[in-house]
């Protein structure tokens, strides 16, 4: 995008700020007390006005309190007016009747802060959410009350339900948070992606259905309420789409009903053994295109920033850091070019909104796979049109109108009077970003770690004993990962393998998550399942001798499963334990006499804490120790770039810092491309002190903390990659009354590059014009290469904290007729703070 485009889009905003309601205003307007939030058949409406909402999903928990303002103030530059959120049953009440709202809980402070950002606030209370959390945002103790059915036409589950729903919006009351009261929340969620499981209840889930709705419009709010991924809904209650590509798989049975996007998926959530998950600012784009062309009226991107699945909060197998390929990564820092992309698209759209909303609408084929989507107000002389070529692979023109149009495969283009390209999907016209990893001097400073080894428990020191091994999370009850089962049996000199070369085998079959094994108190081997494969089998070979003999399994939850029927029902532990290769033949300990401890020494002493450090006795730390606690002190990073550790030297276990759970790590599950699914993890700053920060990892496989690097985090590698061929955007715009009209064309194409704040272009890393390969960070030259081109853009760039290149090959002296070029200027530059001295 032009520097020139850019300020025409930034002078328009500022004037739409008075003309259209959404828009930041110098003081709370967007509510007052006694608005009426309704809607119709086209859109939700304000006090009787129909508006767009731009929605992320940003959630409160996966983000400290500190970060929450940088958040929303970013999401509301990317063009957003709309902030959601979920609401954490198990988060706030951990315990039936006692509840937590403070620190990264405290929902009333994030939707004020929402508020003061001149922004709306749709709130999905659920109170099942899934959100990849534990246990789906149920608390544990629900488990636990005789004959509940979850998410059924079951008395003791909705009498649950119904207590924490009117708690939820008692609390919102009293803040005075609903539009209705002046507040900023417009709509609320009542249950989450029931269609998942209706088929497991059949008709109870139609009566328990209902029953949600009744029960949630019965408090009566003063706004809507919304069910997600469902065509229709009861009464009053609005059905949502939840998808990928909403405008064509998904159809909206309750006509009077307005067409609303809850989750627009902005890549997809990781678990571990994943690879990245990419979506592109493209298809994400033309997504968004395609369902407002037939009518829908509000997108809520998910995630629009995931945040970090602190301490033990992920669902089963789900990555620490959430969704870091949304618009802003796990740190929160925008990505490019999906940000910059999905900005513009917000901007142009909002530009014409009167047009769109209280237009008529009609549509037309224009040939197979391209169709035409009008909004027309011919009194007031408003058109906007949607040219959408649907075929993948096969770029055409279409004519529209007694105009040629050229739109790409899969694209939507936006015509403003029905006539002007003003946006392409498929054009991508923003800079593009890659982030680049520092290693921090404070790693290598008093680089000392001590450990602590958890004692390998045997079964006359255990308490809980039974003849099978129990059920797992009837022992932690959620408030672990982490069960020890222990076994002791007796053998004699002719019960072992006879020839020397053989060694018996220990055989385990678990419907955990992952095992630490051990025979005799030596570290036998880890097993883990996966989260498409439910259990797995453990078989190592180990050392028995002549007497007793001893197993201890330590069993690992990462976390409890988030969705399905049979949620309450999910067990977890030990199935199956036998002895195989023994000269007596098969030993089955299933049924041996178990003994079994929950929790860690370390967790419930809590030694990775100032306050519980010094309970244990800590040695001098050494490598490839199992089940064993390391700690070590370090300093505050200068400066304010993104603090992560890379745990690449470890295996699987957990991170706390300063007596935080930063939460889970398991770097030994690899993807099917030899790499760990997550090897960094978030540190963020508001938890750290500038000196003598606690570090304290609990290893359960083989590492090597020594190994652990503290790194700083930034985006200061950007690029473009931008085709000649490419017909540019129009860049100017301008204000006439309450209408947004064209006053300049401009058909060349420029690409600017713009560093982050207090930062000048220090290098080029990469420069070429023909036909370049690759993508930022990784550019490669291709056959047809101008080596003018790098000095060229060194010349208009070095020094400045932004630049304009034109594309165009007599520029760079390029070869326009070299066989193979697309004409394409291909650029990385380097960021960075003027150095000193300069």
């Amino acid at each position: 995008m032009t520097a020139v485009r850019a300020a025409a889009v930034l002078v328009a905003a500022a004037a739409l700020a008075i003309l259209l309601p959404g828009w930041a205003a110098a003081a709370w307007t967007l509510t007052k007390k006694g608005t009426i939030v309704t809607y119709d058949a086209r859109s939700l409406m304000i006090d009787g006005r129909r508006d767009l909402f731009f929605s992320g999903a940003i959630h409160y928990p996966r983000s400290p309190p500190e970060l929450w303002p940088k958040l929303i103030e970013r999401a509301k530059k990317g063009g957003l007016n709309t902030i959601e959120t979920y609401v954490f049953w198990n988060a706030h009440e951990p315990e039936k009747g006692k509840y937590n709202f403070e620190g990264r809980l405290d929902l009333i402070k994030y939707l004020k802060m929402i508020q003061d950002h001149d922004m709306y606030a749709v709130v999905r209370i659920g109170p099942f959410i899934q959100a990849e959390w534990n246990h789906g945002g149920l608390p544990y103790w629900l488990r636990e009350i005789d004959h509940i059915i979850f998410r059924a036409n079951n008395d003791a589950y909705k009498k649950e339900m119904e207590t924490f729903v009117r708690f939820i919006v008692q609390k919102l009351k009293d803040a005075e948070l609903f539009a209705s009261q002046g507040g900023p929340i417009i709509l609320t969620q009542i249950e989450n992606e029931y269609g998942n499981i209706k088929k497991d209840h059949k008709t109870e889930g139609d009566k328990y259905l209902e029953w949600a709705a009744q029960m949630a419009l019965s408090t009566q709010t003063g706004v809507p309420w919304i069910m997600c991924k469902q065509s229709s809904a009861p009464g009053e209650v609005i059905p949502t789409c939840n998808g990928r590509h909403c405008g064509d798989t998904w159809t909206l049975r309750d006509k009077d009903k307005p067409m609303l996007w809850t989750e627009n998926w902005t890549a997809q959530f990781r678990a571990y053994g994943d690879q990245v998950a990419m979506r592109s600012a493209e298809d994400i784009a033309y997504a968004v295109l395609r369902f407002f062309a037939k009518g829908g009226s509000m997108v809520n991107y998910y995630m629009y920033h995931g945040g970090t699945n602190f301490g033990r909060t992920g669902a089963s197998y789900v990555l620490t850091g959430y969704y870091d390929e949304a618009p802003m990564d796990e740190y929160g820092m925008c990505k490019e070019p999906k940000f910059g992309h999905l900005r513009d698209l917000h901007n142009v759209i909002r530009s014409y909104q009167k047009a769109f909303l209280m237009g008529e609408h009609s549509s037309e084929m224009l040939g197979h796979g391209y169709e035409a989507h009008t909004f027309e107000l011919p009194e007031d002389k408003l058109c906007l049109s949607f040219l959408s070529n649907n075929n993948t692979g096969e770029d055409g023109t279409v004519i529209f109108r007694g105009e040629k149009h050229y739109v790409p495969s899969r694209s939507v283009s936006i015509l403003v009077g029905c006539k002007n390209v003003v946006y392409n999907t498929k054009r991508v016209f923003v800079q593009h970003s890659e982030r680049s990893f520092h290693t921090s001097e404070v790693t290598s400073k008093n680089n000392l770690w001590e450990m602590f080894s958890e004692a390998v428990p045997k079964y006359h020191t255990t308490k809980i004993r039974a003849k099978e091994p129990l059920e797992q999370y009837n022992q932690t009850k959620d408030a672990t990962d982490y069960l020890w089962y222990t076994t002791s049996f007796r053998l004699e000199s002719d019960d072992l393998p006879f020839r020397g070369d053989i060694r018996p085998v220990l055989q385990v079959r678990s419907s955990a998550h992952s095992m630490v094994g051990f025979a005799n108190d030596a570290f036998v081997g880890t097993g883990r399942g996966s989260k498409q494969v439910k259990g797995f089998m453990f078989e190592r070979p180990v050392d028995l001798k002549v007497g007793v003999n001893h197993i201890t399994l330590l069993s690992t939850a990462m976390g409890m499963k988030d969705s399905g029927g049979e949620l309450a029902e999910v067990k977890g532990g030990i199935q199956e334990c036998l002895i195989q290769g023994l000269n007596t033949g098969t030993l089955d300990l299933q049924v041996n006499g178990w003994g079994h401890k929950a929790a860690l020494d370390g967790e419930e002493k809590e030694i990775y804490s100032e306050k519980g450090m010094g309970k244990v006795q800590w040695t001098p730390a050494q490598n490839d120790k199992p089940t064993t606690w390391y700690k070590r002190y370090f300093d505050e990073p200068d400066g304010d770039d993104i603090v992560v550790l890379d745990m690449s030297s470890m295996g699987k276990g957990m991170i706390f810092v300063n007596g935080e759970g930063m939460g889970r790590y398991w770097v030994s599950y690899r993807t099917l491309a030899g790499t760990p699914s997550q090897a960094l993890y978030h540190i963020p700053r508001p938890f750290l002190k500038p000196k003598d920060n606690l570090l304290v990892v609990f290893e359960e496989e083989l590492g090597k903390p020594g190994g652990i690097l503290i790194q700083t985090v930034t985006r200061d590698d950007i690029c473009v990659l931008l085709s000649e061929h490419n017909p540019a955007q129009i860049k100017t715009w301008d204000t006439d009354g309450d209408k947004i009209k064209l006053i300049a064309e401009d058909h060349s194409t420029r690409g600017t590059l713009t560093c982050p704040p207090k930062k000048t272009i220090q290098e080029v890393v990469f420069a070429s014009f023909g036909n370049p390969e690759g993508m930022c960070g990784n550019f490669t030259v291709g056959t047809c290469h101008t080596p003018n081109a790098k000095q060229v853009v060194e010349k208009e760039c070095l020094g400045k904290p932004s630049c304009v290149l034109p594309v165009a090959h007599d520029v760079y002296g390029a070869d326009i007729n070299c066989q193979s070029t697309t004409a394409t200027l291909g650029v990385q530059v380097r960021c960075g703070l003027e150095k000193k001295g300069a």
